[in-house]
């Protein structure tokens, strides 16, 4: 077994460190995914309400096509890409904030707005927000085409999406 003596003791102790510039501390990191879930709205009246959510993401990965969008879901698009991911990839996908069934009690039953209301869909913005970026952080969600149609495309097309893989372009 080899000795250490106190000259190599030294070396070894304290790697040299070079001074870091303005420039470097400021620059945009090497890779990057930003994906917010905010501004809320809710759209038509009685039981045909529904809200919706923008979902902007910036990047700079290679394998996103577009690096900068922002599209509309809803909580029912967020549940299609969690089946998707669940069925077609690898990864354990988390779970979404919860359905409220207490709060979707019919209106005539209840003194306030129940899903509509803005405490409740904070809160859900703020789960769709965690469940989104969660996914999306993980190399092996990032290269599944639900992943893609979901951030990136206008609208779904249910119909003509055909599941698969995307490849860096």
């Amino acid at each position: 077994m080899a000795t250490i003596d106190a000259d190599n003791r030294r070396e070894i102790a304290r790697l040299p460190a070079r001074p870091i510039s303005l420039e470097d501390r400021y620059d945009p990191p090497a890779n990057f995914l930003e994906i917010e879930v905010l501004n809320p709205e809710t759209h038509g009246f009685g039981n045909k309400r529904y809200t919706d959510y923008e979902i902007r993401m910036k990047t700079n990965l290679p394998v996103f096509r577009i690096k900068e969008c922002s599209v509309r879901r809803r909580y029912s698009d967020f549940e299609w890409l969690r089946r998707e991911l669940e069925r077609d990839s690898k990864i354990v996908v988390p779970s979404l904030p919860s359905k409220a069934w207490k709060l979707q009690v019919p209106a005539f039953l209840r003194r306030d707005d129940g899903i509509f209301e803005d405490e409740f869909i904070e809160e859900r913005r703020k789960g769709l927000e965690q469940f989104i970026n969660k996914v999306a952080g993980h190399p092996l969600a990032q290269n599944e085409r639900s992943l893609h149609v979901f951030l990136q495309d206008t609208t779904i097309d249910y119909d003509k999406y055909v599941p698969g893989k995307v490849r860096n372009s």
